[in-house]
């Protein structure tokens, strides 16, 4: 077998592969909750969050695909079973349980919040304990999919707290006399 030089020592490249393998675990998690939540979704909002689920787990869907090919890339090997991501994950799965539409977002933001976090600390470890400053990049550009993907749904869940103005709606409804 071939050693991989690529100025990393095998430990560096280790202990990246273990932080991307928590990542890639995290990720499979997230990604099933957001399909059975797109699956299960009821009431009004049924076809925005339908359709918003099903961006976001195509896009996590990808993320998951880069997080194993760095993984490669670096030499190792990605977890490649639900039971190994389930001891690695920091996620927890919500079996037997369907809560509202808002139970739902909630749930994920708290997801997709957790993995923000974990990423922030991966960023950090990568670059200055493993001085692997392409892996924190890496992580940098996943951690910010994620922070819009949080947006997202906080966005959501804040849209329905809304009263509406009604002196705004009756101020755009005016039009002006002589235009």
């Amino acid at each position: 077998m071939n050693t991989i030089n690529i100025g990393l020592t095998e430990e560096q490249r280790c202990g990246v592969m273990n932080l991307l393998n928590q990542d890639l675990a995290d990720s499979y998690v997230l990604v099933v909750k957001t399909k059975k939540y797109h699956w299960d979704v009821v009431g009004p909002q049924f076809r925005t969050l339908h359709e918003l689920w099903e961006e976001q787990y195509e896009e996590i869907t990808e993320n998951i695909d880069e997080i194993a090919e760095r993984i490669r890339t670096l030499g190792g090997y990605p977890s490649g079973t639900m039971a190994g991501f389930l001891k690695i994950a920091t996620l927890k799965e919500h079996s037997g349980e369907i809560p509202t539409a808002t139970g739902m977002v909630n749930q994920l933001v708290e997801d997709h919040e957790q993995i923000i976090r974990n990423l922030r600390n991966h960023v950090d470890r990568c670059s200055e304990e493993f001085h692997d400053q392409v892996s924190a990049d890496f992580l940098t550009d996943l951690m910010e999919k994620h922070e819009e993907m949080a947006w997202m749904l906080r966005s959501f869940i804040e849209g329905q707290a809304l009263e509406p103005n009604v002196k705004q709606q009756t101020e755009k409804t005016k039009v002006p006399v002589g235009v």
